[in-house]
């Protein structure tokens, strides 16, 4: 017990010396591919995407692919819609299915929408320039994912992710004095996570891990390469009903995840779900140390009907010096 309260102490101790309190170097414009940073989850969201130890179905994919493990029979599926800043939207969506002893797998997708971006080309006219229409802009992500408890305790999963990104295209000169070509702004590649997730046995609740997202090679438009926005996060998460002795069929979840992302300094998210009679959610979260976002609220609602577990969550999150943001997920096991 005394070796279980020392590591339960020391993973609380790491994460505290992580937060970003007296952080002051910000490694800006470090990354491209943006899109796969942002949250696909409602759920997630409306807990300040404190996520990395929470995640328990095919929502899971976007931020521990060892959470799918969580998934023990059947099939797990999810779609969600988020309107981001700037007329920015995402759509994304998953399955998983457990195997059973085999482990769990899924797979997921992302699709973002950039809005209406105008064309421009150098011209002799008074502007400058002359508008050549709007652009072909558009990401993709299609994720293929494999989770397995190894023990009791110790659970792990990783997932292989393509990702293409299109910036609609170029006219450039040639090597030919006068003479132009047109080129595509576009790139793919594969990005790589692994996730783990220990529970040490102090709390049945309790669990402890982390994550490593979008490791891959340097990505390449014309001359100059660029990295993937990879991230370490660390987490933890525990019911506090359960420490509490209150039990039932209520619960209130905490959790906390501390990132050093490669394109900023160190991150802290913290989240709260209270759950009622294991059917309506309430959440709210914070983000640390970020420009725009801070707080997030959110909820849900749990339901079986004739066999299938249907679930719809909702995240509002506040956004600085722009909308704030909404998402909406719906989802469903069977």
């Amino acid at each position: 017990m005394k070796k279980i309260i020392s590591y339960v102490a020391i993973v609380m101790l790491s994460l505290v010396l992580v937060a970003p309190a007296h952080a002051v170097i910000k490694k800006t414009a470090q990354t491209g591919l943006q899109f796969l940073k942002s949250d696909m989850s409602a759920r997630s969201a409306g807990m300040g995407s404190a996520f990395v130890m929470v995640g328990n179905d095919a929502t899971a994919m976007f931020h521990n692919p060892a959470g799918i493990a969580n998934i023990t029979s059947g099939f797990d599926a999810f779609a969600t819609m988020t309107q981001w800043i700037a007329d920015i939207s995402y759509s994304a969506g998953g399955v998983a299915y457990s195997l059973g002893n085999l482990g769990t797998v899924g797979l997921n997708f992302v699709s973002a929408d950039y809005g209406t971006i105008i064309g421009t080309v150098v011209s002799d006219v008074e502007a400058g320039y002359e508008e050549t229409g709007n652009l072909d802009v558009g990401a993709l992500s299609v994720g293929a994912v494999y989770a397995r408890q190894l023990t009791d305790k110790f659970t792990v999963g990783g997932q292989v992710r393509y990702a293409y990104q299109h910036l609609g295209s170029s006219t450039i000169p040639t090597a030919v004095a006068g003479e132009t070509e047109e080129v595509e702004n576009e790139v793919t590649g594969l990005a790589y996570e692994i996730g783990t997730i220990f529970y040490p046995g102090l709390f049945s609740s309790l669990r402890m891990g982390m994550s490593i997202k979008n490791f891959s090679p340097q990505f390449k438009y014309q001359e100059e390469a660029f990295q993937l926005p990879l991230t370490f996060v660390m987490g933890v998460a525990v019911d506090a009903f359960e420490i509490l002795g209150m039990g039932g069929s209520n619960s209130l979840l905490l959790a906390m995840d501390a990132i050093h992302p490669r394109d900023y300094t160190e991150r802290i998210h913290l989240g709260a779900e209270f759950v009622f009679l294991n059917m309506v959610a309430l959440r709210a979260g914070y983000k640390f140390n970020y420009d725009v976002e801070s707080l997030s609220l959110g909820g849900g609602i749990n339901y079986s009907l004739g066999g299938i577990g249907l679930k719809v969550d909702a995240a509002y999150s506040l956004m600085e010096d722009f909308d704030n943001v909404m998402r909406f997920t719906i989802g469903a096991s069977f």
